[in-house]
């Protein structure tokens, strides 16, 4: 068959969309929405962890750290939203809508990457949730972590993920509502206690670090939102054409930011009274240890919330990236893959590795560089066109409009594989380090927009890809696949 085939839409508690195009008429999903849904993707402890790493190893003080807490979630959550603007154009995930700029076949190659630093990622949520867990278990009762109890709570907590996630959109838009309003609120009831409790002269009498490392910890901080750009799309294809770009990116910005700003400056403010709290092998029992009982169990029951939710999302698009990679299964069993993963990983990062903030930092160094190629390309591409041929995405043989030479665009490709390249020679991590490391831009932690600079760049001064333009074929333009008589969408922005 050239497409595809579709799988039913009905409208169930269990989404069963998976790679096709949303219609116009199932396109009922707010602006709004997204606030919540950014929110929840950044519930997690480990941004207190690495507030204190601020302090701890890059020795800036509360003003830099604040600087380094405001601009990374604008930086890294402007780029999801710019990137989400595809979602409402063409209605289908991100990792499908690549199919548009690298060919049908090429898009393989990014799409493998990505689906492959996925698993870090939701390994590292899993071992922080299964870590919370354990430690309410530690303050509740005082059951002290073992390895068979270690297996306990990694499961519970994968299998938990794997059921939301499963679900699809409905699921997650409504978990991240109630979690939003519950982290909120206790939220602020730990940054009062902080308030009163903390030493402020040693805080404010901390001194300046490098600018350097202020740069550096910038592109720390931002790398998780980076990890998040090729998802964009997946949770606004359910947005109207007409829905405001610059609202979703406001959106998006504000989401992230109002949790990432607080937990960023709480753990550096608790860094200074416990400057090992950074360097700890365990990312989460600090809590327990600078809190009372009362505020510290609910608010790790909370982030365990959180982090499920994040891990759910992150599985909900890894599922639509396996079924770009050829796994023809539906979205909810793709996404059991990546559930066995995170729980393998995890169990080796939280039984044999022996830094956890070493290896963290480390793989959000990788991850920002192995995505930072993609996002380059896929934005200059998104810049120059208005909109997505749905049957072409879904259509995996040479008949499909995004074939293009041998199922390859080698523009995008070249400058994909190049802006890969130029990236991992300007960065460093405990146990790899590129040639030009020790320049400017490789002492700063700016491989990640080396990357993003290099593929734009390149993808932009090289010849443009050919392929059927939506716009002047209306009767393919935004129709579903599996609806041959539909009308045709406007593609619009």
């Amino acid at each position: 068959m050239p497409a595809e085939p579709a799988e039913p839409a009905a409208e169930t508690a269990i989404e069963t969309r998976g790679l096709e195009p949303v219609p116009d008429d199932e396109r009922t999903g707010r602006v709004r929405e997204l606030v919540p849904t950014w929110v929840a993707a950044n519930i997690s402890v480990l941004l207190l962890t690495m507030g204190a790493g601020l302090v701890i190893f890059n020795k800036l003080n509360i003003w830099q750290v604040l600087v380094v807490a405001v601009t990374a979630p604008v930086v890294s959550y402007g780029l999801v939203g710019l990137i989400s603007i595809a979602g409402k154009r063409g209605g289908a995930p991100g990792m499908a809508l690549s199919r548009a700029v690298f060919g049908q076949r090429g898009n393989l190659f990014p799409g493998a990457l990505i689906w492959v630093a996925r698993w870090g990622w939701e390994t590292i949520n899993a071992v922080s949730g299964a870590y919370a867990v354990l430690t309410v278990l530690d303050l509740l009762f005082g059951v002290r972590s073992s390895t068979p109890l270690i297996v306990v709570t990694l499961l519970f907590f994968v299998g938990c993920t794997f059921v939301v996630s499963g679900l699809g959109i409905n699921a997650l838009r409504v978990c991240s509502t109630w979690s939003t309003y519950l982290f909120g609120a206790f939220s602020v009831l730990v940054l009062g206690y902080l308030l009163f409790t903390t030493d402020w002269s040693a805080v404010f009498g901390k001194p300046a670090g490098s600018s350097a490392m202020m740069i550096a910890g910038i592109g720390t901080i931002a790398a998780g939102g980076i990890s998040w750009v090729p998802s964009g799309p997946d949770f606004t294809r359910y947005l109207p054409r007409t829905a405001s770009s610059k609202g979703m990116v406001g959106a998006t910005i504000g989401g992230a930011g109002v949790v990432v700003l607080p937990m960023v400056l709480m753990g550096a403010v608790m860094a200074v009274g416990t400057p090992d709290l950074a360097s700890a092998q365990d990312p989460v029992s600090f809590i327990g240890e600078l809190l009372p009982t009362w505020i510290a169990v609910p608010y790790l029951l909370i982030a365990v919330v959180g982090m499920l939710l994040i891990n759910s999302m992150s599985m909900y698009s890894a599922g639509f990236t396996a079924q770009t990679l050829g796994i023809k299964v539906p979205r909810a069993a793709a996404v059991s893959v990546n559930a066995l993963i995170s729980l393998v990983f995890g169990f080796l990062l939280m039984v044999v590795a022996t830094s956890f903030f070493g290896s963290f930092i480390s793989f959000l160094t990788l991850l920002a560089v192995a995505f930072s190629a993609w996002i380059g390309v896929f934005g200059v591409d998104m810049l120059r066109r208005t909109g997505y041929d749905g049957p072409a995405l879904l259509d995996t043989t040479r008949t499909s409009a995004y074939w293009y030479k041998g199922g390859f665009a080698w523009q995008a490709m070249t400058a994909w594989a190049l802006a890969l390249l130029v990236g991992l020679l300007f960065t460093e991590v405990d146990w790899f380090a590129g040639p030009l490391a020790g320049t400017w831009i490789g002492r700063n932690g700016l491989g990640w927009v080396a990357g993003i600079v290099t593929s734009g760049v390149l993808y932009a001064v090289l010849p443009r890809t050919t392929a059927v333009d939506p716009a002047a074929d209306p009767a393919r333009a935004g129709r579903a696949p599996e609806d041959e008589s539909a009308p045709a969408g406007s593609l619009s922005n």
